[in-house]
């Protein structure tokens, strides 16, 4: 059996897609459990366990999913799947679960693109329930690295990748696959695998791209207050940010109106 965690959070537009995807790639028995907090709409009878608890912290929704499928496995080989979202398999999940974790008891998306990221990733990451049991898994933030930059920096997984240190576990990493690059972190494929729109339930920029672009050591009041509204490097945020913005929903409308979208990617 196979116990995919998922959360959506303030929309409801990925909803079918992933379950869509999900039903065509995943072959073995699945769940599919979720958080769905200020989701419009009544979703709940689509998935086979719902909480829309009011937590903040997404690390902390995982973690209550896991527990919660944990519980509910009937062996400590059933395997768990985390997926952000916006993500979805787009091939035979089933066969790339059975190979993966066949040598190695963890596997996960590795974003090294995004300025060094070193730790796992929960956009996609999958290991049973034994070895997550056994290890206490935790996806909340603490263990810190230092990304390509200079910066010292932690984030959800950190905790994560202290414990697979400590256990000394070999896990493997998911790197970014894309052989065409609409944008250097959204819209990734990992693995040949899994799709990850990337920023799919909110908006902004990532560190990256304000590295990329001149503006990540710049105040953040310069880039978004009123009273620098003539500053050339908030003019300079927010024409990034709006062409982001039309890009992410170029590709939406093509991942509704195409299901094979993501060979353009390839």
């Amino acid at each position: 059996m196979v116990h995919v965690l998922t959360v959506h959070w303030r929309s409801a537009q990925w909803i079918d897609i992933q379950l869509r995807y999900l039903r065509r790639h995943l072959r073995a028995p699945f769940h599919v459990y979720a958080f769905l907090n200020d989701v419009p709409g009544d979703h709940a009878a689509k998935f086979d366990y719902v909480s829309t608890e009011p937590i903040g912290p997404h690390a902390v929704k995982l973690n209550h999913l896991a527990a919660e499928a944990c519980a509910r496995a009937e062996s400590e080989n059933d395997v768990l799947v985390f997926i952000d979202g916006d993500a979805f398999p787009i091939d035979d999940l089933s066969a790339y679960l059975d190979r993966r974790l066949a040598s190695h008891p963890v596997v996960a998306i590795q974003r090294r693109e995004n300025l060094g990221d070193c730790q796992p990733h929960p956009s996609f990451a999958a290991t049973t329930v034994g070895c997550w049991l056994r290890v206490r898994g935790d996806w909340s933030s603490g263990f810190s690295w230092t990304t390509s930059d200079g910066h010292v920096k932690t984030d959800v997984g950190g905790n994560l990748l202290r414990i697979l240190k400590e256990h000394g576990i070999d896990w493997f990493p998911m790197h970014r696959s894309n052989r065409v690059n609409l944008h250097p972190l959204l819209f990734a494929i990992y693995d040949d695998i899994v799709y990850h729109h990337g920023a799919g339930f909110r908006s902004g920029l990532s560190h990256l791209e304000l590295a990329n672009h001149g503006l990540r050591r710049v105040n953040p009041r310069v880039l978004v207050h009123s009273l620098f509204a003539f500053h050339p490097k908030q003019k300079r945020y927010k024409r990034l940010l709006a062409d982001t913005e039309d890009l992410k929903q170029d590709v939406f409308a093509s991942i509704c109106a195409d299901e094979s979208f993501y060979a353009r990617l390839r």
